[in-house]
């Protein structure tokens, strides 16, 4: 682990005052390496009760240090190829970061073949089994309650884009990777794709990674990571919270499965507010809840450089920035792989980039904690994407990619 260390020392971040420097962290404020004995002691020798998550990359375990602190163990599988660049990604993005809204790295162990993660538990699980998921949940997501979620998402992605140097693309915004904690602060977890994006760059031209339903039709087809590729994802994300519902669900009316064009539909006719969740009671705010949606088709307009960045959307989104002298125009909408393959074949250049893209599809990991398993699926005709409750597509290509592979100079 040589050139992790040698990078993290030259890795500088500039942390906000929301940022939380001493989480408990065991061994102190930076992430300590454990045995593979204290892991197999605090998690009951990875005892089948304590799993809590398994997925593509392995199983994810509670447990209990002895100092009483409890802790997620993410587990690699030995089997897991994509899992060994995950496992560095992971630990070279937030080894060196901290904030209220992101997961909190504890520390790491490597010992023989092992590669194991340990995080500070989190007890409520992710967004998509407690808001979006079939099993109903006995947490009550009031109104306040998703402002304050949405708000927290924001500011954990504005922090990732623009308060760490280099900054960070998390690639893989959704649902199933915010996590709640005891008190619903949700909390940015899974950086194995994330990427570091190096100073006057405007983007990194990297391998096709992610879930279909929050992937930004311009990374899916040219592999352009940016952090508008972060705030496309956001805003679909946005949707969901507001709505109570996933992105794609096929148990509804053809018309109706995809949220973001049911919800441009709804906005064109002026009736917005009959995408909002008809579960909300009394502390709704309609009109609050409309500019969020807003808010929500302006992260994912079809034109990058139209979309805000995270800084602005917070601004939005807290009502200190006017949303009605915004305008919207329509977002891009990738609803199944015949979409995205017929959009690949615009431009000659963009073919290789989408068949290498299509014929790569693999699954991913399902998010830490989270209890569902995160599954590829290969539709074979022009139908939407599975619900969050049946199937997520996640797509990651098989060949090999570096930490940072080819950048392009600012020119916005």
């Amino acid at each position: 682990m040589s050139c992790f260390s040698i990078f993290c020392k030259k890795r500088r971040t500039t942390r906000q005052p929301s940022s939380n420097h001493n989480e408990d962290v065991p061994g102190g404020p930076s992430i300590k390496k454990y045995t593979y004995r204290e892991l197999v002691r605090a998690t009951g020798n990875f005892n089948q009760s304590n799993k809590i998550g398994e997925g593509g990359f392995g199983s994810v375990y509670k447990g209990q240090l002895k100092n009483g602190i409890i802790i997620a163990v993410k587990v690699l599988s030995s089997e897991s190829r994509q899992g060994v660049r995950e496992f560095q990604n992971e630990l070279v993005a937030i080894s060196d970061i901290s904030h209220d809204n992101l997961v909190k790295l504890y520390g790491y162990c490597t010992e023989g073949d092992q590669r194991i993660l340990v995080y500070n538990h989190l007890e409520n699980n992710s967004l998509a089994q407690t808001l979006l998921g079939s099993n109903h949940s006995n947490i009550q997501f009031n109104w306040k309650t998703r402002v304050n979620i949405c708000l927290g998402i924001a500011r954990g992605l504005a922090y990732l884009h623009h308060g760490v140097n280099p900054h960070i693309v998390h690639r893989d915004i959704k649902a199933s990777n915010i996590l709640l904690d005891r008190d619903l602060t949700p909390k940015i977890s899974d950086f194995g794709l994330a990427k570091l994006l190096p100073p006057n760059a405007t983007h990194v031209s990297t391998r096709v990674a992610g879930t279909l339903g929050y992937l930004a039709p311009e990374y899916a087809i040219r592999g352009q990571v940016t952090r508008k590729s972060d705030v496309y994802s956001f805003g679909v994300l946005l949707l969901e919270i507001v709505s109570g519902r996933s992105n794609s669900d096929t148990r509804l009316a053809y018309e109706d499965q995809i949220l973001l064009e049911k919800t441009w539909i709804y906005y064109e006719q002026g009736d917005l507010e009959k995408i909002i969740d008809s579960s909300l009671g009394d502390d709704l705010d309609v009109a609050q809840a409309c500019r969020f949606l807003k808010i929500g088709l302006l992260c994912t307009q079809d034109v990058t450089r139209h979309r805000p960045d995270m800084s602005k959307v917070i601004a939005m989104l807290t009502g200190e920035k006017d949303i009605e002298s915004e305008k919207i125009s329509k977002p891009a909408i990738i609803s199944d792989f015949m979409d995205l393959k017929v959009r690949s074949m615009r431009k000659p250049q963009e073919i290789a980039t989408s068949s290498t893209f299509l014929s790569s599809l693999m699954a991913h990991s399902s998010p830490l904690l989270s209890n569902e398993t995160t599954q590829a699926s290969l539709m074979a005709h022009s139908s939407p994407l599975l619900s969050n409750e049946t199937t997520q597509a996640s797509m990651i290509s098989t060949g090999q990619d570096s930490m940072v592979s080819t950048v392009t100079s600012e020119r916005e």
